[in-house]
């Protein structure tokens, strides 16, 4: 595995497995030295978009810094002073749709004590029924090569239908096999949704039947998989191709399974069943310095909860057969449903503006705004977002790793109290930058565009990727010290501590080296990062031949100054 000097660990290893075990056609690699043609680029991310596309996965990849012979590390300088922010708005301008890269993601990898810089664009599958094309051409891989997307191809990607699962009829389904008491349960979430008393005398006359018809979840006197899935009797789940179910599961702290219940239809009660089991602790802790007292809260809001439950029913995949799992472990709560996420990306679900292209249970979708089961306007995920921001807890991380499957984790606790301060002391911090102040406090990557903005803020400070709290805020919050701690000292005071100690002991090895600095090195670095910066001032100190090694053997040597 190539270690990082960034604190990016998932995307290297991402890296790692790509050169692993690569498919040719949902992954290419080029050395790219110091500049690759745009158009090129463009048609790759046709040819793997719509590639990934026909094998049903969500994104293919294109690697700047990587030789494509040997899958050795090579590095680039792909606009290593241009930067590579605009580059999205320059594909999404001739690519059908106007779609681009997910992400892109800027690593440097340590080869032999050399720093390699690499380039990761990942690249989302075409849309269902939609090919990518690239300046009005589609193109494809075949193995290795680029080329013009096959007519056959093309026609299997445009036959792809949209199809509504939560509309299909359930042949051998009756009314009778539908749960008396959910159908009771809908019909009084529907008043509460219309608010209308005229509506409601309406539907108080309405037999069983008759309201499932007006609901749509009867349709030519046929059970719909949307009626089934919500208001189903469990005893007949059988009619289902594949029974719908949901899983809560209990982790102790050594991650085995400690409690578990599996859940049946009807699903319009499924969360407050699941919710029953998890443990919704008060939890204090101090958002800021100026109080005594603790701030209390339960670890989980409840209607976030429901709200991300209820998401898993609307946008579940039922044609793959999986369950949607709720897993608890410390001070976490980890929703998972079997698809993919259809934004794509969290940042365009959490822009203002942001419309869904479609729903994959649009009858289930749409019953469910009815039985006020989901947010109408396709905003439930910044609601989501602005609860946890307004709490100063970390921000829900969504996961898109695992193929055919949605992952979002809720934090139950604080992890970072510079992160809660900050947004304490900012309550008028729009979403967009909560968002980013949190990927900064796990330690994710963020643009250098958001990182310049950040600190403009005043909120950040360090040198990219390792950015912290700023000495601003530290100095608000008392926080000199740890500041000190998260920065570190300048290079030329660690090779003076170096020389010191040769002028003390006269010889050192590596790991007395380590020792001298550990305690000297920035905080905001990893022990792997920390054996990194002392290799590279050693090197430094070699290059100006201010240390060398006793012996040609660099493994028994000892560093000594030169004479």
């Amino acid at each position: 595995m190539f270690p990082s000097s960034d604190s990016n660990n998932e995307i290297v290893h991402t890296l790692n497995k790509l050169i692993e075990n690569w498919e040719n056609e949902v992954v290419e690699f080029k050395e790219a030295n110091n500049d690759f043609d745009k158009d090129k680029i463009g048609r790759y991310f046709s040819a793997m978009s719509n590639e990934a596309n026909l094998k049903g996965i969500q994104y293919g990849w294109l690697v700047f810094g990587v030789r494509n012979k040997d899958k050795k590390i090579a590095g680039t300088n792909y606009r290593d002073t241009k930067g590579l922010d605009s580059l999205k708005q320059e594909i999404a301008i001739n690519t059908t749709g106007g779609i681009s890269f997910i992400e892109i993601y800027e690593l440097n990898l340590l080869v032999n004590d050399e720093e390699k810089r690499v380039i990761m664009f990942q690249i989302p599958a075409a849309a269902t029924g939609i090919p990518t094309g690239w300046k009005d051409h589609f193109y494809g891989r075949n193995g290795e090569s680029l080329g013009a997307l096959s007519i056959e191809e093309q026609d299997r990607i445009r036959g792809q239908e949209k199809k509504d699962w939560s509309k299909q009829i359930i042949p051998e389904a009756l009314i009778e096999h539908l749960n008396k008491e959910a159908i009771a349960v809908a019909r009084e979430k529907y008043k509460e949704k219309m608010n209308r008393p005229h509506i409601s005398e309406e539907v108080d006359k309405m037999t069983d039947e008759e309201f499932l018809i007006k609901t749509k979840l009867i349709q030519n006197g046929k059970i719909t998989n949307a009626a089934m899935l919500l208001l189903g009797n469990e005893d007949f789940d059988y009619l289902f191709t594949t029974p719908p179910e949901a899983s809560w599961r209990l982790y102790d702290s050594r991650d085995g399974v400690k409690d578990y219940e599996i859940f049946k239809i009807p699903y319009i009660t499924l969360s407050d069943r699941i919710f029953s089991k998890i443990r919704n602790l008060t939890y204090r802790y101090m958002p800021n310095k100026m109080t005594l007292f603790p701030s209390e809260t339960k670890q989980y809001d409840v209607w976030l909860l429901r709200e991300l439950m209820n998401n898993c029913i609307a946008h579940s995949d039922y044609t793959l057969g999986g369950r949607i799992y709720l897993n608890e472990v410390e001070d976490q709560v980890i929703l998972t449903n079997p698809g993919t996420f259809l934004p794509g990306d969290i940042e365009v679900a959490l822009q203002k503006n942001y419309n869904p292209p479609f729903y994959r249970n649009q009858l289930l979708a749409e019953t469910m705004v009815k039985f006020n089961m989901i947010d109408t306007q396709s905003m439930g995920i910044r609601k989501v977002f602005r609860i946890q921001q307004e709490k100063y807890f970390p921000l829900p991380d969504y996961d898109f790793k695992q193929i055919n499957q949605v992952g979002v984790t809720v934090y139950g606790k604080v992890i970072d109290e510079n992160y809660s301060r900050v947004l304490f002391d900012n309550p008028d911090f729009d979403i967009e930058t909560a968002f980013l102040i949190d990927r900064v406090q796990k330690h994710k990557p963020i643009s250098k565009d958001a990182a310049k903005y950040l600190r403009k803020l005043g909120v950040i400070e360090g040198k990219m990727p390792n950015i912290f709290v700023s000495s601003k805020v530290a100095e608000s919050l008392d926080e000199k010290e740890q500041y000190v701690k998260n920065k570190g000292f300048d290079e030329e005071a660690y090779q003076q501590w170096i020389i010191s100690y040769l002028k003390t002991y006269k010889t050192a090895k590596k790991q007395d080296i380590m020792k001298l600095l550990s305690d000297k090195l920035p905080d905001s670095l990893d022990d792997k990062q920390k054996e990194n910066k002392v290799k590279n001032i050693m090197k430094k100190m070699r290059t100006n031949e201010i240390i060398e090694l006793d012996s040609g053997n660099k493994r028994l040597g000892n560093w000594v100054l030169k004479k």
